[in-house]
């Protein structure tokens, strides 16, 4: 089971953090300083260390020196954006915002000591020549980047990597929700010049339209209500590097026209200064919607989409994607077997079979989502498609949808308008008849999804979010 050093002052963060971990199977130390930590443990010994970088006494950084390679997540607000990203030039292996989501934060440390794990297991790389080293990276599956699949459309999507990555070009990925295009722009990054340079990666739809443009171009203090200091933006913070911005067909006009700004001069001027400043940063930016639509009917800037459109790179679904869904499985039950201590487990023929020919409307994540919740409750060892919540899911979406029908009066028959509908009829369906006594976190729960998925279904089936009357920023 891997060892955590949590180094933050705040006991409610702290106390917050180490029943997060705790609770998904690792084994957790705590401190309220780097002193503390030196006075309590051998800081060497722990597999990874997550640490806030504002701290009583030295800063989180002096944990990179006192680990001895020991791997350092440091934990830093919005506010500090830029101290986070000196904080990896000084030897970070990665950062993260606060206030941040708990499964960001469980991707982070798995993505981490995952990485660290195939570091040590790897056999020393033969001298070979520098195309040969981009295939290893990108092509194997136990690589460093994560990308698994053998397929043809997905040979030819490592092939484009290859040719694109070393290059400074914008691009454009396209694909539907939860196939993956972070690990293609992380998989660019770190094929390119750029790779020692900070990875800033943003979901535009994750920042309230009123704070997008502070939190990508930064603000001067007295800017707006509430700036009582000047701040640096994401786009300042991605200098030298690489800026993912994910959802963009999200990102207000406002902020697009600023974005071209960037991608035409080079520079950006913060909300509330008349100064500008150059910035040497590539984009790319992702997205499940048609920008080229988007535009013509004027929802997405023209000029925008050409300038993203330099290179496009389309990730096919997992449906489309033949054998590779049986390879992804297997690779997802191997992490979740180490991590929650099943190595006994293994797929049944019916699951097998399920795994082939459902057409996963959430692709890869809703694959991990399914395998993860089947080694969790699989008594036994062997994890049988029931376990996979393939058809339960459906069931009781059908379930829950007819309950609704019956309600709705005399005369319908909860039957009737279940007929001939798909998965996806029924979720529209629930969703525009519950949306406005029931809260996303409420529909999701009922729907048996996360927030976040839920925002992806409704992004693409096209079912608008109703709008509240007051708006709330959190």
């Amino acid at each position: 089971m891997p060892h955590i050093l949590i180094v933050e002052d705040e006991t409610i963060i702290r106390s917050a953090l180490r029943r997060l971990l705790e609770r998904n199977q690792y084994e957790v130390s705590e401190a309220g300083s780097v002193q503390e930590a030196q006075e309590r443990f051998s800081i060497p010994s722990f597999d990874l260390i997550v640490s806030d970088l504002r701290l009583p006494g030295a800063p989180g950084t002096e944990m990179i020196k006192l680990g001895q390679g020991t791997p350092v997540l440091i934990m830093t607000s919005y506010a500090s954006l830029r101290s986070a990203v000196d904080s990896m030039k000084m030897g970070a292996v990665d950062y993260i915002a606060k206030p941040f989501d708990h499964d960001e934060m469980l991707q982070a440390v798995a993505r981490i000591l995952r990485d660290v794990q195939q570091t040590k297991t790897a056999p020393a790389p033969a001298a070979t020549n520098s195309k040969a080293g981009a295939d290893k990276v990108v092509d194997n599956s136990n690589g460093e980047i994560g990308i698994i699949g053998s397929c043809a459309p997905m040979q030819e999507m490592y092939s484009k990597i290859r040719k694109v990555a070393p290059t400074d070009s914008n691009v454009l990925i396209q694909g539907e929700s939860g196939t993956g295009k972070e690990l293609v722009a992380r998989a660019l990054h770190n094929l390119s010049r750029r790779a020692k340079a900070p990875l800033i990666s943003v979901n535009c739809a994750a920042i309230p339209e009123s704070l997008i443009e502070s939190e990508l171009f930064g603000h001067e203090k007295g800017a707006f209500t509430g700036a009582s200091a000047g701040r640096a933006g994401l786009v300042e913070a991605a200098d030298g590097g690489t800026l993912f911005l994910d959802e963009i067909g999200e990102l207000p006009l406002e902020a697009q026209a600023r974005l071209l700004r960037v991608l035409q001069e080079g520079e950006i001027r913060r909300v509330g200064s008349v100064q500008s400043q150059k910035v040497d940063v590539r984009l790319i930016a992702a997205t499940h919607r048609d920008l080229k639509t988007l535009s013509k009917i004027g929802q997405f800037r023209e000029d925008l989409y050409y300038r993203l459109h330099v290179i496009a790179l389309k990730l096919p679904p997992l449906r489309e994607r033949g054998a590779d869904v049986s390879e992804i499985a297997s690779a997802f039950l191997i992490r979740q077997c180490t991590r929650q201590g099943r190595l006994d487990l293994s797929f049944a023929a019916d699951a097998e079979q399920a795994i082939r020919h459902y057409p996963w409307p959430g692709n890869v994540r809703e694959l991990e989502n399914a395998i993860e919740r089947a080694v969790i409750l699989c008594e036994g060892n062997s994890i049988s498609a029931e376990l996979l919540g393939i058809d339960i899911e459906l069931d009781d979406l059908e379930n829950d949808f007819i309950g609704l029908s019956s309600q709705n009066g005399p005369g319908h028959e909860p039957s009737e308008p279940t007929e001939d509908l798909s998965l996806e009829d029924y979720f529209q369906h629930f969703v525009l008849e519950h949306q406005d006594h029931m809260t996303e976190t409420e529909l999701a729960r009922k729907l048996g999804i996360s927030r976040k998925c839920l925002w992806e279904r409704r992004q693409r089936l096209g079912i608008p979010r109703r709008k509240s009357s007051g708006a709330t920023v959190g």
